[in-house]
């Protein structure tokens, strides 16, 4: 606890809770309008196929049908919401290009008639070749997914910095390896939900959404309207982990369906179709090649990435850049080259998941770090000491590093988890590993190109001074960020965190931010924050002056106590000055915007991974592996974070140990699987396996001291960061304990096994004098 604050660095109640723990929170899908009809999307049963025809006279004619929508009835204006790659319609128009692709939509009285009414569609197809593999995609001859791409080459990029040959020819030791990253999806606990309402050229659509402003844009571009007659409500959101930071066919087809009826219409995703939709986790197949003096640092690295990405752009590009680019920030070395391509494929559409393309990468880096290390004989926690990134640097492709207490976490968690009387000591079966990571605390560039500010904030302190309500677009997914800008907000004004209100992404009722993505919300709507806190703060005290006859500058404001300095006896209330000074002047409001400066270099793809700050990250995981199953049990984790100053204690470490969930799922269990014809095999709960409380082991949670001069009261991210490191933290203790490596996640219990029954057989072999 930090006395130097009143209200930040302390514990509160989230200001949801209460509503959350009692039912009384609404998600979209608990919303009800009067004459609201039922909608639902028909999908593709065909991975790649031609659209022969469309006839929905039956399912017109089915009592109850209120509108069923082709790609006649809606805009033909390709959408994404990266704009270097839009190439997504709101219905296919001429071929549906992986299974549950959008062919069409109903509204009905009730779902039920809805459900009748899909089937009563009738739609020709031409089935085409299909391909599942981003190698087999790029080969010549390859079925092409979108014929202006050829080669099913969505992206390509080429970065050189400095000169990696040379590096290479000057090292002591060079090691190549490949590494293979699966498909994974998200699994927010709510799904896709969006309630469209279409009334005298204004449409309004309640939805769960990671970004209101971004939703508010790219519907309004769709259909050509002003942002002005577009009005988005996040309602309480049940999860997103970047799955819900884009528009999906539920907006754009229950917009024209209740324009068409003239009635409000609910539209929403089941577990299947959720899935289907995906914007999860790319496959990836990741060659990374080192070149290291004697000593083990690194001279020079080479990233060879092809990134599966399904039938459509979705966040795609910015993830491809992203799998490069952050590798660079964790360890100083100066030599670096970036081949990535990303390939259209058959398959469900791939965006961004928690670390937004940067957790696989930074898997296999660590794990090829560990290589290197055992390779030269060096300790893997030395190596990292050795290599760990400095404050105050710049790396190859030009991030700009201020605060950097690596070389602390590390340390810390040498100790906490008591490495050097572990590491090669530990029972046969387990194992100990070590990882380090870092993140963006938001995104230098907003999606699309505007000069707007990335976050804008209003405080409007209460008529009595007894209260004052946060008026914020930042977005609340269940992270938290709704009670650490209230707290933040108080603790800029001298006011009590008790007293705070907020409203909270309406586009019509709030200041623009743009939204809850890229660890941002922190750093950058706390800074909008802090200035419209400090705003209403110098406005009290100017009044107050008045009031008690004093100068202003010998008056503060704390815990809604204002002060003389001087004689600190001498106080007044914040509400009986709030009060007069609505009184003598009108409504106590405070405004505040954050842009970040120009970052980056000029290059192309500079500005994917600039950002005003970094966090860094360590974890050391302890594994048991049985040797006769490959049964994985994780005893132990340590994680000591890099995070500048922290404004709510409790919200932080529960993002630390919700990443460790998450990785830990990703690294062991978590995979989508497909059949032969594209369908996915585990679009459910029960097949697709994440862990539960039952696997997740002790956590320790810690944090070094830092203070990062580019956030608010020197703040970082968390939220992402700690997912950056786990999946090769946990894979680094798993080859400890067994002695070999799986070189694909997800390293799961029969790729464990069928890799000791290997090295069982080649240690046979050799006892015999084989080979």
């Amino acid at each position: 606890m930090n006395e130097e604050y009143s209200v930040i660095g302390r514990n509160v109640p989230k200001i949801d809770g209460r509503a959350k723990v009692t039912g009384q929170a609404k998600y979209t899908g608990d919303l009800k309008f009067p004459n609201m009809l039922a909608g639902k999307i028909l999908t593709s049963p065909h991975a790649h196929a031609r659209i022969i025809s469309i006839d929905t006279s039956e399912a017109e004619k089915l009592p109850g049908v209120k509108a069923v929508i082709t790609h006649k009835d809606v805009p033909s204006l390709k959408y994404g919401i990266s704009p270097a790659r839009w190439d997504e319609n709101i219905f296919c128009i001429d071929k549906v290009r992986f299974v549950g692709d959008k062919v069409a939509a109903v509204a009905a009285l009730d779902e039920e008639t809805v459900y009748r009414a899909l089937k009563l569609i009738k739609v020709e197809y031409e089935v085409l070749p299909a391909v599942f593999d981003p190698m087999e995609a790029l080969g010549e001859g390859a079925p092409q997914v979108h014929d202006e791409y050829p080669r099913n080459i969505n992206t390509e990029i080429h970065q050189h910095f400095g000169d990696v040959e040379k590096a290479f020819a000057e090292a002591f030791h060079v090691r190549t390896d490949r590494f293979i990253g699966q498909r994974t999806y998200q699994c927010p606990i709510e799904p896709h939900s969006a309630i469209s309402i279409w009334e005298g050229g204004k449409l309004t659509v309640y939805t769960s959404t990671q970004s209101p402003h971004y939703f508010q844009y790219y519907i309004a571009r769709q259909f050509g309207l002003p942002m002005g007659d577009v009005r988005v409500i996040k309602t309480y959101v049940g999860g997103g982990f970047g799955g819900k930071l884009e528009p999906t066919g539920l907006e754009f087809a229950g917009a024209v369906l209740s324009r068409i009826t003239g009635r409000p219409v609910k539209m929403f995703y089941d577990r299947h179709e959720m899935f289907a939709h995906n914007r999860g986790r790319h496959r990836q197949v990741m060659e990374i090649t080192s070149g290291v003096d004697r000593d083990g640092r690194l001279l020079g690295v080479h990233a060879n990435f092809i990134m599966d990405g399904g039938a459509y752009t979705s966040l795609g590009i910015a993830t491809a850049y992203y799998a490069g680019a952050m590798l660079t920030l964790t360890y100083d070395f100066e030599n670096y080259k970036f081949d990535m391509v990303r390939v259209y494929t058959n398959l469900p559409a791939c965006g961004a998941q928690r670390g937004h393309g940067a957790p696989q990468p930074r898997y296999a880096f660590e794990c090829h770090l560990d290589n290197v290390a055992k390779d030269l004989g060096i300790d893997p926690l030395e190596i990292r000491l050795r290599n760990a990134r400095k404050p105050n640097t710049v790396t190859p492709n030009e991030f700009k590093v201020n605060s950097c207490e690596l070389t602390a976490c590390i340390q810390k968690a040498r100790e906490i988890s008591r490495w050097d009387d572990k590491k090669g000591k530990l029972p046969k079966g387990r194992g100990i590993g070590i990882a380090a990571g870092s993140f963006v605390s938001g995104a230098g560039y907003p999606i699309y190109r505007t000069n707007l500010p990335h976050a804008a904030a209003i405080i409007k302190v209460h008529e009595d001074g007894s209260a004052a309500t946060l008026y914020t677009g930042a977005t609340d997914i269940g992270q938290g960020s709704d009670t650490v800008l209230c707290q933040m907000a108080a603790e800029a004004m001298g006011f009590t965190y008790e007293n705070m209100k907020i409203v909270a992404a309406d586009t019509e009722t709030t200041p623009h931010d743009f939204g809850a993505y890229a660890s941002r919300q922190t750093l950058m709507s706390g800074a909008a924050v802090k200035q419209a806190g400090e705003e209403v703060k110098a406005q009290i005290l100017e009044m107050a002056g008045i009031m008690m006859s004093r100068d202003p500058g010998d008056l503060d404001c704390r815990k809604g106590i204002i002060f003389m300095k001087s004689n600190p006896e001498n106080t007044r209330t914040f509400a009986e000055v709030a009060r007069e000074y609505f009184v003598r002047k009108g409504p106590l409001v405070g405004r505040g915007a954050y842009t970040p400066p120009k970052l980056g270099g000029a290059f192309k793809g500079a500005p994917v991974g600039t950002s005003p700050a970094y966090s860094f990250a360590a974890q050391v995981s302890e594994v048991e592996v049985d040797e006769e199953t490959g049964e994985i049990k994780v005893r132990e984790v340590w994680d000591v974070h890099d995070c500048g100053t922290v404004i709510n204690p409790a919200l932080l470490h529960g993002q630390v140990h919700g990443a460790l969930f998450m990785g830990m799922g990703e690294a062991i269990w978590e995979e989508v699987h497909f059949d032969a014809n594209g369908k996915i095999l585990n679009p459910n709960l029960s097949e697709y396996r994440m862990p539960t409380a039952l696997d997740m082991p002790r956590i320790s949670s810690e944090l070094v001291k830092s203070y990062e001069p580019a956030g608010p009261w020197g703040v970082k991210e968390v939220g992402e960061g700690a997912t950056i490191p786990t999946m090769g933290c946990y894979a680094n203790a798993i080859y400890d304990a067994m002695g070999v490596r799986v070189y694909s996640l997800p390293l799961s219990y029969e790729k464990v096994w069928r890799a000791l029954k290997e090295k069982r057989e080649k240690e046979t072999r050799q006892d015999k004098g084989g080979f």
